[in-house]
């Protein structure tokens, strides 16, 4: 936990040591997330089944980093924890996604 306080702090701080507090409000930084998951998906673009391990890990890093960064920012603007928020989903995907019914299968639940 202790690790995830520090990357909040260092999040906050950085983006108020440019007033950028501004911008983040709900709407941009759901927009940020969908627009930077855009950039971790041109990584795969265009790659053959064979290829799509090979990325550059770099900019796998980069681009992971910054859907994070404004994952992370969102949920603290909403108090939310992301760890509880990851877990209750969980949850709630295994009530929908029952081990009998969903193993070995990537049909949705609702095809099961």
């Amino acid at each position: 936990m202790d690790k995830y306080k520090k990357v909040i702090e260092e999040l906050i701080q950085f983006r108020n040591d440019r007033d950028w507090e501004q911008f983040h409000d709900s709407k941009n930084l759901a927009l940020a997330i969908s627009i930077e998951a855009s950039e971790l998906n041109e990584l795969f673009l265009w790659k053959k089944d064979n290829e799509t391990e090979n990325v550059k890990i770099e900019k796998l890093k980069e681009e992971l980093a910054d859907v994070l960064s404004f994952s992370f920012l969102l949920a603290e603007k909403h108090n939310l924890d992301v760890f509880d928020i990851v877990l209750e989903k969980i949850k709630s995907n295994a009530e929908k996604y029952p081990i009998d019914r969903a193993k070995g299968t990537a049909k949705k639940y609702d095809e099961l």
